[in-house]
């Protein structure tokens, strides 16, 4: 059981962080000020997330701390925003992209909640951040 916690919890957080990454590198194309407020708000929600799996990790595992994306990871999704954005950085593209990778994000939890026998505790981070990645795309819809 504490192999499925850690594993979920270092799951969850590089896909906190890579939502963090890709909001980051794609927040200076964002003309639109009540978009880029609302990715902003987006941001400090996987922040948030990724701070409370910071605090509760040690519970799970007190040698290592929660996995977050690589610097090749971090480098391709770079590359990739660039690239799909070099010919159109439109609103429309910007929350198409973004929504391809939250709905990823939501795959994996929601794989994690249905395949892992989970902590309580755990099991509440995984939804939140699901939930929390479910109303995004709700938000970020509204900019197709």
């Amino acid at each position: 059981m504490d192999k499925d916690n850690i594993n979920a919890l270092d799951e969850i957080n590089k896909g906190a962080c890579m939502g963090m990454d890709a909001i980051h590198f794609i927040l200076d194309k964002v003309k639109d000020e009540e978009f880029k407020k609302t990715l902003e708000l987006e941001y400090n929600k996987y922040k948030d997330i990724s701070n409370k799996i910071e605090k509760m990790y040690p519970e799970y595992n007190d040698t290592d701390k929660p996995h977050e994306t690589s610097t090749m990871n971090k480098a391709m999704t770079w590359y990739g925003i660039e690239m799909k954005t070099l010919m159109d950085d439109s609103n429309s593209k910007i929350a198409e992209l973004l929504m391809q990778g939250t709905n990823m994000g939501i795959i994996e939890g929601r794989k994690i909640l249905n395949n892992k026998d989970l902590d309580k505790k755990v099991h509440e981070i995984v939804q939140e951040y699901v939930t929390m990645q479910e109303d995004s795309v709700e938000k970020i819809k509204t900019y197709l």
